[in-house]
């Protein structure tokens, strides 16, 4: 899996550099942060829909659409999948609530 992971994060890299008009990746890069994030949760939302109607294959193809665009936003910040899969090894056999507790930032919306 770390394999898929790291061949996307390469091409995402290379396609910073890529014509918008030949690549529609290199077009999110150059909507900027704001448009890849518009894309994120419009492929969030496509998720949830799939998941609500219980089809397996739609979900397994709308979540593969919201990572794909989550790749690209982290990419975009100058970040890779290899972050986020360590700070996913940090919380690893803690606790939801121990974990929650455990962050230093402020909350001050809603208990997520």
């Amino acid at each position: 899996m770390n394999d898929v992971l790291d061949r996307l994060s390469e091409l995402l890299e290379q396609r910073k550099n890529a014509d918008p008009q030949s690549s529609y990746v290199a077009r999110l890069y150059s909507k900027g942060m704001d448009g890849i994030l518009k894309k994120v949760g419009e492929e969030a939302t496509e998720t949830i829909i799939a998941a609500k109607d219980g089809d397996p294959h739609k979900i397994v193809y709308e979540t593969a659409d919201l990572w794909f665009h989550c790749l690209v936003m982290l990419a975009h910040a100058g970040l890779k999948p290899r972050d986020v899969l360590n700070e996913l090894a940090r919380r690893e056999g803690l606790s939801g609530l121990e974990e929650k507790a455990s962050r230093t930032e402020v909350n001050d919306g809603p208990e997520s």
